[in-house]
């Protein structure tokens, strides 16, 4: 019988072994994945940036197969007659759960994010924000996001730092990401072999609001401040660029989505987008909002929709004219030629306008 052994990341052994990250570009910083059976790469995408908070890519072989379903592994050593065999054949674990009490016990706004929040939102957009995904905060003031399934489970939870004053994450020891099962791995509360399995930043809403329209973003920050503006819809994040898969996916069956990736995201997005509405059953789009709006400085810093938001928010506060439904002036009613084609694009550019009390300039 034959003898599966798991894939692992390549050892470090000098530059050779680091590779350039398919996402960021950037070169000697990507680790590849290798199968277990051949000691080969599995793909050229199939690894992880070691760049976590610049870049943050990581394409798992799990990943990889579920959606690559009838495909073989593509190396770029092996003889081309080797092959891997599918994760989907192997035995499956259960997943991996927490505890939901570690999640009522960390429920606090002392966080430096949510500090931060306080500049441009209300009280009442914050409470909201944090009843609906369950806010929680570390003794360090750090926040937590906590990952928390379509059924009520608790997967894990993401452990950040922020400046208070600005918004941006700050680095620790460990880098900018900590996660809640590593340290319950580390106390003995969980077993090493925990079965770690993400799910979306806020998919237990999609059971509360079967209805609403689903928004995806990138970044837990983004999906905060968007639902604090657009609480209509359920809004949700990947938590990283290649973290939209079609495993994760599985869980939009039968909604109404829209995508709004970060500006160095749209074409990966764009492609997943095609494969998620063939083997998900939902209605999918992609928004082109942040495509049609940004400039050439914006794109290459690679700018998400929460980065707009927090700059009218703070320029409205500025002005006088109010935040959300505070606002103290009109909405202006017409639009020149210019922006009447770029609204004509993208309708969800109107209710931007509208809806931050947006003044062209």
């Amino acid at each position: 019988m034959h003898s599966y052994k798991l894939p692992y990341l390549q050892p470090y052994k000098g530059k050779t072994t680091r590779h350039t990250c398919p996402e960021c570009g950037k070169k000697e910083s990507f680790t590849l994945y290798l199968n277990g059976n051949t000691n080969e790469p599995i793909h050229r995408t199939v690894g992880k940036c070691n760049r976590e908070s610049k870049c943050g890519y990581h394409y798992t072989p799990k990943q990889f197969f579920q959606d690559n379903p009838s495909s073989f592994v593509e190396t770029r050593h092996a003889p081309s007659d080797i092959s891997f065999p599918l994760v989907s054949k192997q035995p499956t674990k259960p997943i991996g759960t927490i505890p939901f009490s570690y999640v009522e016990r960390s429920a606090s706004y002392q966080s430096n994010f949510v500090r931060f929040l306080c500049e441009f939102l209300t009280t009442e957009q914050i409470r909201s924000i944090g009843d609906k995904y369950a806010l929680g905060a570390t003794k360090n003031k750090e926040i937590i996001y906590w990952q928390i399934d379509i059924k009520g489970k608790v997967r894990t939870g993401k452990i950040m730092q922020y400046d208070p004053l600005t918004g941006k994450r700050i680095k620790h020891e460990n880098g900018a990401i900590d996660w809640v099962h590593n340290k319950l791995k580390k106390s003995g509360t969980l077993p090493e072999d925990y079965n770690l399995q993400q799910c979306f930043f806020g998919e237990h809403l999609l059971g509360l609001h079967p209805e609403a329209v689903v928004c995806i973003v990138e970044s837990e920050k983004s999906a905060l401040i968007s639902a604090a503006i657009f609480p209509e819809q359920v809004w949700l994040a990947t938590g990283g660029i290649g973290n939209l898969t079609i495993e994760k996916c599985q869980v939009l069956k039968g909604r109404n989505v829209i995508l709004y990736p970060d500006l160095n995201a749209f074409e990966k997005w764009s492609i997943k987008t095609k494969e998620i509405q063939k083997q998900c059953s939902c209605k999918i789009t992609i928004s082109t909002l942040l495509e049609d709006i940004a400039t050439p400085e914006a794109k290459s810093h690679g700018f998400d929709v929460a980065d707009y938001m927090i700059y009218q928010l703070k320029t409205s506060l500025s002005t006088g004219r109010g935040v959300g439904g505070e606002v103290t002036t009109q909405v202006q009613n017409h639009y020149t030629p210019e922006l009447q084609s770029m609204i004509e694009k993208s309708k969800s550019l109107e209710i931007l306008i509208k809806k931050l009390q947006l003044v062209e300039v």
